[in-house]
């Protein structure tokens, strides 16, 4: 699969400001606004928490409808998102999957988010390592999906 113009632009650097970081016995710890708890900053803990400021500072989206991290079963296995956006109806959105920024997007990653979302049956999929991001639309009819130029409009 070619990633080649399907890259989304999100200047996620410039929400880094809105992170509480801490640090703690030689740790580096950031404050989840959703968990509402402080979380090790790891590489991938950064990007996932600079895109839950991204929907908080930039969208309509409510906080009250992201959900961080959350245990699904796919064929009786466990798996773990990373974020769930919901709509008004409170039916999930977009599914984020957040990577670290050395970890490269490619087939296996919209592969990964793809079996997440025969649980979810969210429309939207996004695909981020804070350097590259993707959205596209999922359909479900035909289990492909569509590359976007932007991201779905908040409610």
């Amino acid at each position: 699969m070619s990633l080649v113009n399907k890259e989304i632009y999100l200047d996620l650097l410039t929400f880094k400001d809105h992170l509480n970081v801490s640090q703690k016995n030689g740790k580096v710890f950031v404050r989840d606004p959703i968990r509402k708890k402080n979380i090790i900053l790891q590489p991938e803990e950064m990007v996932r928490q600079l895109i839950i400021q991204y929907f908080i500072q930039t969208t309509n989206f409510h906080r009250n409808h992201i959900q961080v991290e959350k245990m699904i079963y796919i064929n009786d296995l466990a798996r773990r998102f990373d974020i769930v956006i919901y709509d008004k109806d409170i039916k999930p959105y977009i599914l984020v999957e957040c990577k670290a920024p050395d970890v490269r997007i490619d087939q296996s990653t919209f592969d990964q988010i793809a079996v997440y979302n025969m649980r979810l049956n969210a429309p939207y999929l996004l695909v981020s390592n804070g350097q590259s991001t993707y959205c596209a639309i999922m359909h479900h009819e035909t289990k492909s999906y569509k590359f976007l130029s932007k991201l779905p409009e908040g409610f």
